[in-house]
């Protein structure tokens, strides 16, 4: 392989391990969760799961896991084609062999690929080691970001379950309130209130969750009660009943309550569902729709 095709190869496994690594901290550590190609891979495997499944059923459950494995398994994969690109070209004369390795028939590209795996791995068999100077720097930093992407993925997995359990909570909150009736007409006024703001406060942290691990959406919750897409219509009701409430403080907090679902169908509307021109309550129904609910009511 001439020079400069060979560092023009190299130079091409450096912008895609670069292009990982910024994927990977837009999907991760961007306040708005960016990441374009995470976005898209578990978007495909929810639409896949929902054509599947129809809508519910165990394949629509495990689509979010998998999701998340699969944009893992490809942020590794490329990871490893770049690394590989890296040090194709410079089979066999930037390395060295132990004895039983024959250099010249260890030059081709699944070589590369077996020495990019076992660097960014860290396991570090010795079999092939990097003799030219910028190599013996280059695949230790590959280590480095080996062990820098299985840190990243733990730190995902741990910021999802716990945005998932806050969106759950909150639909297993209302559900508990629609079998209690509306609140307005079995607890104090000040109970209410309390009520209605709380309300507010987990809905804006949803929206916050979704806005930051926008992963979270493609997340199946199980029964209607722990589903905030099936429980999300009876907090409008509880926010349009409160708001023709005699008392200001009430129609205060049924008025937040609102303001808080509205911009949460801005984010669903615009990050997920896509629909042109909708209220936030034909928002609410295709977020139910979409995910195999029926929208519920007081």
């Amino acid at each position: 392989m001439s020079g400069s095709m060979g560092w023009m190869i190299s130079g091409g496994g450096v912008v895609l391990v670069m292009a990982v690594l910024r994927e990977v901290f837009r999907t991760l550590w961007h306040p708005m969760g960016r990441g374009g190609l995470s976005k898209r891979l578990m978007a495909g495997l929810w639409r896949l799961a929902r054509w599947i499944g129809a809508g519910g059923g165990r394949v629509t459950a495990v689509a979010g896991p998998l999701g998340l494995a699969l944009v893992a398994a490809v942020w590794t994969t490329l990871i490893l084609l770049g690394w590989a690109l890296v040090y194709w070209p410079h089979l066999p004369g930037g390395f060295s062999y132990t004895s039983g390795l024959r250099p010249a028939g260890r030059a081709g590209f699944l070589d590369a690929l077996y020495l990019s795996a076992v660097t960014v791995s860290t396991l570090g068999f010795g079999d092939i080691v990097p003799t030219d100077g910028w190599l013996r720097i280059a695949a230790p930093l590959e280590a480095l970001i080996g062990f820098a992407l299985l840190t990243a993925v733990v730190s995902w997995i741990s910021q999802v379950y716990p945005a998932l359990t806050r969106r759950r909570t909150l639909a297993l909150r209302l559900a508990s309130l629609r079998r209690a009736a509306h609140p307005s007409n079995r607890f104090r006024p000040a109970t209410t209130v309390s009520l209605l703001t709380g309300l507010a406060g987990d809905v804006d942290q949803v929206r916050v969750d979704l806005t930051q691990h926008a992963e979270t959406y493609y997340f199946h919750d199980g029964q209607d009660e722990t589903s905030l897409a099936a429980m999300a219509g009876y907090a409008a009701d509880l926010a349009r009943q409160g708001q023709t409430s005699a008392r200001a403080d009430v129609r205060t907090g049924a008025a937040m309550l609102g303001r808080a679902l509205e911009d949460l169908t801005a984010v669903l509307n615009r990050q997920f569902l896509h629909l042109a021109a909708a209220e936030p309550m034909d928002v609410l129904r295709a977020y139910a729709a979409d995910h195999g609910r029926r929208l519920a009511g007081s």
